[in-house]
């Protein structure tokens, strides 16, 4: 009796209690590492964010006040004080800045429908299809885009001399195409390669036909995709000055034509011109979030 007792008493609960409080210490220092972590995490993105914004910011604030603040040193801890459009207005009173803007809303919105057009069905078909050189094809796309402007831009100025097309804004839309399209491609055909196959199977399965289960099911779930990737070519085209500069004359777009007066233009002007310069990208951007939160709920499901 007395070895039972022993052996069903209260002694052995220490181990227990022991082993109880060290599980309550590792739950404790796991969650430890996990609010660091996370912390941590967004500190990193609070200084990335800051680091993008506050450059912004200090731009907008010399371009939204007058000449005599943007000149003046040294400058004031309040920005936009005082709040004005005369420096923005001297920027695009200057010559060839509206022309330029006209030139470079033009080239990137036909670079884009073309990208668009010709890397859907690109993307669509190394997505879906296996056949041979497959992998040997996008690599020839990433080797395309690794060929830098600068070696590019003089035999395609010959080129477009020799054809007649110098200095016209539908040659430079075509070159920012065939500098835009490898990412588009690329970009399209991985939100393709994110749809299940089955989905398509199950839409033929019901009755539909290969280009209705497209029609209906898988492209209004790639359609976010494609805005984020009609995103990218817009701003590519947008900023892209090199081949601009070199490719155009009279019709310059506007990145180019405010390279090209730098240097004999003040800060107003070059603060203006930066802001401006930004403002379509942003923008454009602004206006299709919504497809880009939904195709990263899309990636993340």
């Amino acid at each position: 009796m007395t070895d039972i007792n022993q052996s069903t008493g209260t002694a052995p609960s220490a181990p227990v209690a022991q082993i109880s409080e060290s599980m309550a210490q590792v739950r404790a220092r796991a969650r430890r590492r996990m609010v660091l972590g996370r912390a941590f995490t967004y500190l990193v993105g609070i200084l990335l964010a800051l680091w993008v914004l506050i450059p912004i910011w200090f731009i907008a604030s010399m371009a939204l006040t007058t000449p005599e603040v943007v000149r003046s040193y040294p400058k004031g801890v309040l920005p936009f004080i005082p709040f004005s459009f005369d420096t923005m207005r001297f920027f695009l009173e200057s010559r060839g800045i509206v022309p330029g803007l006209i030139n470079s809303v033009t080239v990137a919105v036909v670079t884009l429908l073309l990208s668009t057009l010709i890397a859907a069905p690109a993307g669509y078909a190394i997505s879906r299809f296996v056949f041979r050189g497959r992998d040997a094809f996008r690599l020839s796309i990433l080797a395309v885009r690794a060929f830098p402007v600068v070696i590019l831009s003089i035999p395609l100025a010959v080129t477009f001399i020799s054809l007649g097309i110098f200095d016209q804004v539908y040659s430079l839309a075509l070159m920012h195409t065939a500098l835009t399209l490898p990412t588009t491609v690329l970009v399209i055909s991985s939100v393709f390669a994110s749809i299940p196959y089955e989905l398509e199977e199950a839409a033929q399965v019901f009755g539909c036909t290969p280009v209705q289960a497209f029609r209906r099911v898988v492209l209004p779930l790639v359609l976010p995709g494609i805005a984020a990737a009609a995103v990218f070519t817009f701003v590519m085209s947008w900023n892209e000055v090199f081949a601009a500069t070199v490719l155009t004359v009279q019709n310059r777009t506007l990145p180019a034509q405010v390279l090209v007066s730098l240097k004999q233009s003040g800060e107003p002007y070059k603060f203006a011109g930066g802001f401006f310069m930004l403002l379509p990208s942003i923008v454009f951007i602004f206006a299709i979030r919504k497809y880009l939160f939904n195709m990263w709920g899309q990636i993340t499901k």
